[in-house]
């Protein structure tokens, strides 16, 4: 009796160990459990993290991820609506929604990827096929006037119709209508690079050449305009200023002028006869010089002052 009831004992402390190893499982931060019984699932998916009990042997658990994924697609050649052949390299961001419908639909991670890569390029191939190359590789923020010199006035400064920020949303929406249906959420679809074929490539950069250069011609011309604008305007205001100087130097110098005439005029009117005299002297030394020779009569009124002068 006694081996029997140690026998009894050992199973016991044997079955504890078993269900302790294999009834308990620990879901971690960032992961979502899916139990499941001869293959089928069991329940609702376990999302809490923590210590969960199962049936040991019998139930087995599924771990997914519920953190966000990264899909990486391959660069396709893919035509655009103008017939230009252009490499696109997309990636996505996704993650599990639905554990349960994840494991039924899709059942791993890896056939998730190729599960997304024909549903993201269709999609990205469709909407490539509906727009011009321009659209593809512009920023929606762009204005048309900065991508193109046939730009029309009317157009000018005007967002484009897509570009690739909206091409991207639009991929996003029509894709993540039928991810749900697999128990994934797509958060969103972005264009990481966007290559031109050797035989596009030349062209575009000789497109991109003569654009630069026409933005800078007309931008030389902008400047050349505000330029003569501005000269004509220092020039105007120089001619402005000096005519003004010139009015207020002939205004000053005339009453000056006028000022000093009226002093003369009542200086010289209190002895005439002595400003006559004054002033022929004055005129010798300008009439005679050094080496003149001046032959007069004796009656000049030149010398009328000097013939008056008596002895005295």
């Amino acid at each position: 009796m006694k081996q029997i009831a140690q026998f009894f004992l050992v199973g016991l402390v044997l079955l504890a160990i078993v269900i302790v190893y294999d009834g308990f499982f620990i879901v971690e931060e960032g992961q979502q459990v899916v139990i499941t019984q001869f293959g089928a699932p069991v329940g609702v998916p376990v999302v809490d993290a923590g210590m969960h009990f199962k049936m040991p042997f019998i139930q087995h658990t599924e771990v997914f991820e519920k953190k966000i994924l990264i899909w990486d697609g391959e660069p396709n050649q893919i035509p655009t609506n103008d017939k230009t052949y252009v490499y696109l390299d997309v990636t996505a961001r996704w993650r599990i929604s639905d554990a349960l419908q994840f494991l039924q639909a899709v059942n791993n991670q890896t056939r998730a990827q190729s599960l997304l890569s024909d549903i993201i390029d269709g999609t990205v191939r469709d909407m490539v096929n509906k727009n011009d190359l321009i659209e593809i590789i512009r920023s929606s923020d762009w204005s048309v006037d900065t991508m193109s010199n046939t730009a029309s006035p009317a157009t000018i400064g005007v967002r484009p119709k897509n570009g690739r920020d909206q091409i991207s949303s639009q991929i996003l929406e029509i894709a993540s209508k039928v991810t749900p249906q697999y128990g994934i959420e797509l958060i969103d679809v972005m264009m990481k690079r966007v290559n031109y074929i050797e035989s596009v490539r030349l062209k575009v950069y000789d497109r991109m050449i003569s654009e630069r250069k026409r933005i800078a011609a007309e931008k030389r011309s902008m400047g050349e305009g505000e330029k003569a604008e501005i000269l004509g305007t220092v020039d105007r205001k120089l001619k402005e200023i000096l005519s003004e100087a010139n009015k207020e130097a002939l205004t000053i110098k005339g009453k000056a002028d006028a000022k000093a005439t009226k002093i003369y005029g009542e200086a010289y009117s209190q002895d005439p006869d002595f400003y006559a005299f004054q002033k022929t002297l004055e005129s010798y030394p300008s009439i005679v010089g050094k080496n003149s020779t001046l032959i007069l009569s004796s009656d000049s009124d030149l010398y009328k002052y000097l013939k008056s002068v008596d002895g005295k």
